[in-house]
């Protein structure tokens, strides 16, 4: 009972409920249209025959007069399956046909009978009153001629069409309950597994997810979409693990050294240079952690899918153009050769600002790491692909190992183990945050596949547009 309770209380129970209701409805209608289409069809063909019969016994009266008709009549009423015939005296006096008694008022009025009448045949032994359909017409000598036809044939079909359609819609009814009953049964049992499911997720286990049967139907697309995003909170939720211990680990140095320096300041009597000197140092490391922090805002902030511009057109040839040109002079200083190769005219939907950041980001990583190589070589390539376009920085140093590209994308991982070059490790994060908010996607990849010293790195932005 209690289980019943349940299922009637499902959206897809009475969803079936109300559908049976519409459909039972309309089932009903359609019984008494059909019998009405039916019964019309009947009294069309009825008045048809009566009509037919009608002149042929006028014709005969035509030319025989008032014995030709009796005579026609008496000789079609014996026929098998005869149709009614009467004819009275002008004071509604049977005189002859095949019509014992008449319900009274019949012959007062000549045309079509408004309603069927009761009537009874002659020989007959039971006291059975049929019911008919005729058409009266007054003769010239005040004499009334009456030709009908028996409706026991017309309910009798009207009787079977109806009972045909009742057992018909009894039959799809008892189908449709149980169709309800089994939709019901298997709705309530796939709550119950969903419902299992969210609670284990409540209870902190992230890792379940909402069963999805493959029927394609509103349940899988619920169930895939709230997948999706219990699959987004828990990355969120471990990449915020990630960052707290990373944070921890990562920012514990600088502030100790920050700490360190400013108690030598305090005990140092050196003079007002070395205490001058000294907070230069720890101004310079307060930057460098207020450049941490602001990169791991920007990052949160791109992550969640806002930015301080709007969307807009964006020239990316003109971007990189402008980003090659500020860096040349960088490059030149640390002895590296830096390159561009852009096609014309590209341009996408973004913010501009953020794409320029996510670009300097991998020229910077490029200028830092490349000079390892022999002959430090930085590209920069614009081209268009496919239905977008795709923005490569590419150099020849040592490059990165494969089973380490989905380290280097997390924050404050860093393969330089020892921290000798300068960074927080938050470059590429931004990188492949702006790629995602941008609709596209970071992708690394050995810049010379040939090489095994200097394979050197492709970091590609795979982004839409290229209009």
């Amino acid at each position: 009972m209690i289980r019943l309770r349940a299922m009637l209380s499902t959206t897809a129970v009475r969803l079936s409920a109300l559908y049976l209701g519409l459909f039972a409805l309309c089932a009903v209608a359609l019984v008494f249209y059909v019998t009405a289409i039916s019964e019309g069809m009947q009294r069309d063909r009825t008045q048809s025959a009566i009509g037919n019969e009608l002149r042929i016994v006028a014709n005969a009266y035509r030319g025989g007069g008032v014995a030709g008709l009796v005579r026609v009549i008496e000789r079609r009423s014996r026929q098998p399956g005869a149709n009614l015939y009467a004819i009275a005296s002008p004071t509604g006096d049977l005189i002859a046909g095949n019509i014992a008694s008449l319900q009274p008022g019949v012959l007062d009025s000549e045309g079509w009978t408004a309603i069927p009448f009761r009537y009874q045949r002659i020989g007959e032994t039971s006291n059975e009153n049929h019911r008919a359909l005729a058409q009266v017409v007054f003769l010239p000598n005040g004499m009334r001629l009456m030709v009908g036809r028996d409706l026991g044939e017309r309910e009798q079909v009207r009787g079977l069409v109806r009972q045909a359609l009742v057992m018909a819609l009894a039959i799809m009814f008892v189908g449709a309950l149980g169709i309800w009953f089994f939709v019901g049964r298997r709705a309530l049992k796939r709550i119950d597994h969903m419902s299992e499911a969210s609670k284990k997720i409540l209870a902190g286990d992230l890792s379940q997810r909402l069963p999805v049967n493959g029927s394609g139907d509103e349940f899988d697309r619920l169930s895939l979409s709230l997948n999706t995003m219990l699959g987004r909170i828990e990355r969120l939720n471990e990449g915020l693990r990630q960052v707290s211990d990373n944070i921890a680990h990562d920012l514990k140095t600088p502030l100790t050294r920050l700490r360190n320096r400013a108690e030598a300041a305090l005990s140092d009597d050196s003079g007002p240079a070395a205490q001058h000197e000294a907070l230069e140092q720890m101004i310079a490391d307060s930057d460098q952690l207020i450049r941490t922090f602001n990169a791991l805002l920007m990052i949160s902030r791109v992550e969640a899918g806002s930015s301080t511009a709007q969307m807009s057109e964006v020239d990316l040839s003109g971007l990189v153009q402008d980003a090659t040109e500020l860096y040349e002079p960088v490059a030149e200083e640390g002895g590296v050769k830096l390159t561009a190769q852009i096609a014309p005219g590209l341009k996408t939907l973004g913010n501009r600002e953020l794409l320029a950041q996510a670009l300097s980001n991998l020229i910077d990583n490029a200028i830092k790491y490349v000079g390892d190589a022999p002959v430090p070589e930085i590209t920069i390539t614009l081209s268009r692909s496919g239905e977008g376009v795709r923005l490569a920085v590419t150099d020849n140093g040592p490059g990165v190992p494969a089973n380490r590209r989905e380290d280097v994308v997390q924050r404050f991982v860093r393969l330089d183990e020892s921290r000798s070059k300068p960074g927080t490790g938050l470059g590429l994060s931004l990188v492949q945050a702006v790629a995602a908010l941008h609709g596209g996607q970071l992708l690394l990849d050995d810049a010379q596949s040939g090489s095994t010293d200097n394979p050197g790195l492709a970091a590609i932005m795979a982004l839409p547009g290229g209009k």
